[in-house]
């Protein structure tokens, strides 16, 4: 575990719905693509059933609650409108441009651990003007054999960045995200600023609770 008494060696942030505000545009296209293959959900069912995991994962969740297999023109069709929707609206997190440029200000290493394809982050990056403080330091769950809740990604990307675990913080959101880093044994600050957030969850996990990106220097004890 990171000493709290200095800033850590790296940050790992989760991408959709801590860098982008994606989860609300993301699930109401999901909730209507999981409703045409016959399984009724909304907004608030998709987010507690699937946030935080891939989408082959995800997949595979609804192909057992269906009991058949997902159509192949599924996923496309569900990337194609997702992606349509981020074009229109897609905004940064508040905040979170500015946490960037103090983290990177303060020489310390910057890389993004996304249960999402690095195709979907290379967009949902760029829309918000983020993507120039990653350079090469996206990390998909697609470069790992096991996803959120599972460690490999977290682990993947530190041993990528050449930083140790107790050097490592990462910025969640989700409770399969908190769990998978805790289980890769890094401190885990968990965004709970969104109103569908579960903070008793997320919590309950080992994630430490913060509403607003304006307190994560503190946190992370980054000089004002």
């Amino acid at each position: 575990m990171m000493d709290k008494r200095r800033p850590p060696g790296l940050v790992i942030f989760d991408c959709d719905g801590v860098l982008v505000d994606s989860e609300p545009i993301a699930n109401y296209a999901l909730a209507a693509a999981v409703t045409r293959l016959g399984l009724p959900m909304n907004v608030t069912d998709t987010r507690a059933a699937f946030v935080g995991l891939s989408m082959r994962q995800i997949m595979k969740n609804i192909s057992g609650l269906t009991g058949q297999p997902v159509p192949d023109a599924w996923r496309q069709t569900l990337q194609d409108e997702t992606y349509a929707a981020f074009r229109r609206s897609l905004r940064a997190v508040p905040g979170v441009q500015e946490v960037l440029a103090h983290i990177q200000a303060a020489n310390i290493a910057l890389c993004v651990a996304s249960s999402g394809s690095l195709d979907k982050m290379e967009l949902t990056l760029g829309l918000t003007g983020l993507r120039a403080y990653f350079g090469d330091n996206l990390f998909s769950s697609t470069m790992v054999a096991r996803g959120k809740p599972h460690p490999d990604l977290f682990l993947h990307a530190a041993a990528q960045m050449g930083v140790s675990v107790d050097r490592a913080v990462v910025i969640e959101d989700s409770v399969p995200g908190v769990m998978g880093a805790r289980a890769a044994g890094m401190q885990v600050f968990a965004y709970a600023g969104d109103p569908e957030s579960n903070a008793a969850k997320l919590r309950a996990e080992g994630g430490e609770i913060f509403t607003g990106m304006a307190d994560l220097p503190r946190l992370l004890a980054l000089k004002p």
